[in-house]
């Protein structure tokens, strides 16, 4: 395509549990990868059919937040290698165009959570992410970032592959925007600051992602002024999440939050429009989001 939009694939974690994968927490996504891989596999040929250009590799939550130290140590880096072969066959395959295949590097440390980064630890982590999938994925996607050190651990991790870097952020998104002088992280650091970081390591896009909907407006704009101000070309892309506002991952690695029933695929696809009109070239879904939404996006706003 040309700079007309790309549709980013949906949620996971969901899409596992609705066609019947092995599915709980705190293992989350990852119990289908150790267990059932062929549903993770079914998940991205959904998303494909369904229109999305990119999919994401199922290792969010090979993390030992999720499926604990020993585990990861042992396994990890069979399960992030597994994760990018899964998505990059599913790429493959696809006769009538071309899928790029995203590797998804989480916030080691759990969603949301900031004060618990520790760069040490977070590299570690990362290493085994990066050289597990580096041979299987397209570009980098370092999702759900709440502060400015969480995505520095990323591009160290990331630069030495030669691959494009993607960062995706989370918002604040627990008070309203007209109560932000500016939009911020979870960590209070600013979007703008986001913005610079992403120019100054050479990120191909910066996404706004497992936030509600209504925060990503302003984020998108404040993106693209930073952007226009600094005169670097950086896609800007958003993924929101489906859920009310989340404040911390300790709950969610144990129970499932219910899905908002204001957010069916229409509600969401209407919310697509703005983000596009704002300047999102790069559009999907995240928590709570599945193939019924890409579809919808990838059917009505493939040319944002």
């Amino acid at each position: 395509m040309t700079k007309q939009g790309l549709v980013l694939d949906g949620g996971t974690g969901r899409e596992l549990e609705r066609i019947g994968a092995p599915f709980r927490q705190p293992e989350w996504s990852a119990l289908a990868l150790m267990e059932a891989p062929e549903y993770v596999r079914t998940v991205h040929d959904n998303y494909i059919a369904a229109g999305a250009d990119v999919i994401t590799t199922n290792s969010y939550a090979v993390v030992p937040f999720h499926i604990g130290d020993a585990r990861f140590e042992a396994d990890g880096a069979m399960l992030a290698a597994r994760a990018g072969r899964l998505a990059r066959d599913a790429a493959d395959a696809s006769r009538d165009r071309k899928i790029l295949v995203a590797g998804s590097l989480p916030p080691v440390f759990g969603s949301y959570q900031p004060d618990r980064f520790d760069p040490e630890l977070a590299g570690r982590y990362l290493d085994v992410l990066v050289d597990g999938m580096a041979p299987s994925v397209d570009l980098w996607l370092a999702e759900t970032q709440s502060s400015l050190a969480e995505a520095r651990a990323a591009h160290a991790a990331t630069q030495a592959s030669g691959k494009p870097l993607w960062l995706s952020f989370t918002l604040r998104d627990d008070i309203p925007v007209s109560d932000m002088p500016e939009p911020l992280l979870r960590s209070n650091e600013t979007v703008k600051a986001a913005a610079e970081l992403a120019a100054s390591v050479g990120a191909q896009a910066m996404l706004f992602n497992c936030s509600m909907p209504e925060v990503m407006e302003a984020a998108i704009e404040t993106a693209r002024s930073t952007f226009a101000d600094l005169d670097v070309d950086i896609r800007v892309g958003v993924y929101a999440n489906a859920f009310p506002s989340q404040q911390g991952d300790e709950e969610a690695n144990a129970t499932l939050t219910e899905v908002r029933e204001d957010l069916d695929p229409t509600a969401y696809g209407e919310w697509a429009k703005r983000w596009a009109a704002s300047g999102a070239s790069i559009i999907g879904g995240c928590c709570g989001i599945g193939a019924d939404h890409i579809h919808r996006l990838a059917k009505d706003y493939r040319c944002f």
